[in-house]
């Protein structure tokens, strides 16, 4: 399979995942041109194409949790940054704080609830997307509205 297919075939299914996980589209896009390279410069063979899918997969993960690890350490990016980005925080006090609130849930945890309630995936579709369970779909989704309903009770007691 050439690099143009493969481009055709996999990025919008890496496009969800790393959007998802970083929330940022310009991230998403970077992590996405880094892992076809990392596949051009390894040049690695595959069993098949679930092989390939996956070996593409691992390496666009692995690279989000980076992007994220970084995030973490480097807590500073203001309203304005955002808004600059293309991500509108809501004007109102309480979809201010739900958002703020989703935005603190540990990465797996946000991107079951983001793929979930707001693009409207299955529980299935988002098991084969992330490549989990649809177990684990569930009990992440379970543990993420738990955390969020502690938070918002915290914040509006």
């Amino acid at each position: 399979m050439t690099v143009e297919q493969m481009v055709g075939e996999y990025s919008n299914l890496l496009f969800k995942i790393c959007v998802v996980m970083l929330a940022d589209e310009q991230d998403t896009q970077d992590v996405i041109q880094e892992t076809f390279c990392a596949y051009l410069e390894k040049q690695p063979q595959f069993a098949d194409r679930e092989h390939e899918k996956a070996w593409l997969i691992r390496v666009a993960v692995n690279r989000c949790k980076d992007i994220l690890r970084f995030r973490k350490r480097h807590p500073s990016i203001s309203e304005e940054e955002l808004r600059g980005r293309g991500m509108d925080l809501p004007a109102d006090g309480e979809s201010r704080q739900v958002l703020e609130a989703l935005w603190e849930l540990p990465a797996r945890q946000r991107a079951v609830i983001y793929l979930y309630y707001v693009e409207g995936y299955r529980v299935r579709e988002i098991a084969e997307m992330l490549r989990i369970s649809e177990q684990a779909v569930k009990k992440r989704m379970q543990r993420g509205r738990e955390q969020l309903r502690m938070t918002l009770k915290e914040e509006w007691e």
